[in-house]
């Protein structure tokens, strides 16, 4: 029987999720971790640097099997926790497409990008859109407005989302 890949929310504590992203590319196990540039003052000098976007957050595409081995495997040095469903009471899982759509946008390491989580958004809600053209071209989203700009978010349901920078109308295309 052929194990079920998609991509899982995890978390990890004490900020240690390039660590979990280094142990993963040693194993070639597909994952992401969404980051920004911040800038930082270190002994009075102000630096820009790359930062997880939120702290302890990774997703992790491979089988729920192999998943658990590798918790198992490092549990005593890096615990690794499902990101919980409790609705369905099961780990929240993340199909391709969504994935794809949101590493399309949060990747472009764009200052202008704003990061949501949905659980402190009160989303108006908007007209579902492809993006046309642009650095963007081929992103599927809902128009929203976010600091007076018309934007694109891009969710990744019930963990959280991006924003685009602003989106011209000529470049939007209505979906259904």
């Amino acid at each position: 029987m052929e194990e079920s890949v998609e991509w899982y929310a995890v978390r990890v504590t004490y900020c240690r999720e390039f660590k979990l992203k280094e142990i993963l590319d040693s194993l070639k196990i597909d994952n992401y971790i969404p980051v920004q540039y911040r800038e930082v003052t270190r002994n009075g000098k102000k630096k820009k640097i790359l930062q997880p976007v939120i702290r302890n957050l990774v997703f992790i595409r491979t089988s729920r099997e192999t998943l658990d081995a590798i918790k198992k495997d490092v549990e005593g040095v890096l615990p690794i926790r499902y990101m919980y469903n409790n609705a369905a009471k099961a780990p929240v899982t993340i199909n391709d497409s969504e994935m794809r759509q949101f590493i399309a946008v949060s990747g472009m390491l764009n200052e202008q990008l704003i990061y949501v989580t949905l659980d402190g958004c009160k989303l108006k809600r908007g007209d579902r859109v492809r993006v046309t053209g642009g650095i963007f071209e081929g992103v599927e989203g809902d128009v929203v407005r976010i600091k007076n700009d018309r934007r694109v978010l891009v969710t990744i349901n019930g963990v959280m989302a991006v924003a685009t920078s602003f989106i011209h109308p000529s470049l939007l295309q209505k979906i259904n």
